[in-house]
This record gives C-alpha cells, structure tokens and sequence, in this order.
C-alpha cells in the first residue's frame, strides 16, 4: 500500500521533461528569424558593390549592430535546436548521442561568439 496519489506516481517519469520548452524555442526562433533574414538580405542587397567604409558606417548604427547580433545570435540557436533534435532523432547510442550534442552546443555557442564578436569590431571601426 502507498500513500502516493496516482498523478504523484507517475510524475517524473517519461521524457526528460523539457520537449515542450525545446518545441517552443525552435519555433520562436523560426518566428523571429523571418523579419531578421528579410531584414539582413534588404541590407546586403543594398550594399552590393558598395566599399567596406559604406557597410561599416552602416553597421555602426547601435540599431543595425544589435540587430545583427539578434540575427547572428537567433540563427546559431535555432540551428543548434534543430541538430540537436536530429542527434537525438537518429544517434541511437547513447555515448555518442550526447557526445554529439555537446559539441553542437559548444560549436554553437563558439561560432556564435566569434560572429557577435566581429559585428562589434565592425560597428567599432576596426
């Protein structure tokens, strides 16, 4: 006999409890990178055949930098999401499969460092 509800049996068991917030993220960013990506190619386009001098004054604008840095930022989480549910989906080994997503993660956050870390250098000057 246990004095635990049915619910309270149950709770704690199944997934790891986080599909639900990992689902939302990647359609939030999907959401928020559709403005961003038409945002960025109207910018580009505009700049084709311009010099270097024309986009970094327009780079150091702190409205286009941190928009860049929200795009730049966006695109390398919504992507590490989606391969991490693709490791998940199709790495069936254990070891592996985290392994895998570490260094998704970790290439993620790097690239995305380095990129957020360049648009500043740019909007700066140098």
């Amino acid at each position: 006999m246990t004095l635990r509800s049915p619910l309270g049996a149950v709770r704690g068991l199944g997934s790891a409890k986080d599909g639900t917030h990992h689902w939302w993220m990647q359609r939030v960013t999907a959401v928020a990178l559709v403005p961003l990506t038409i945002w960025f190619v109207i910018g580009v386009i505009g700049h084709v055949g311009a010099e270097q001098s024309a986009m970094q004054a327009w780079m150091a604008s702190p409205i286009n930098a941190a928009m860049m840095i929200f795009y730049v930022a966006t695109a390398f989480y919504h992507g590490q999401l989606g391969m991490q549910v693709v490791i998940e989906d199709y790495v069936h080994e254990e070891l592996a499969k985290v392994a895998a997503i570490i260094v998704v993660k970790l290439t993620a956050a790097l690239f995305g460092l380095t990129s957020v870390i360049a648009v500043l250098m740019l909007a700066m000057g140098r």
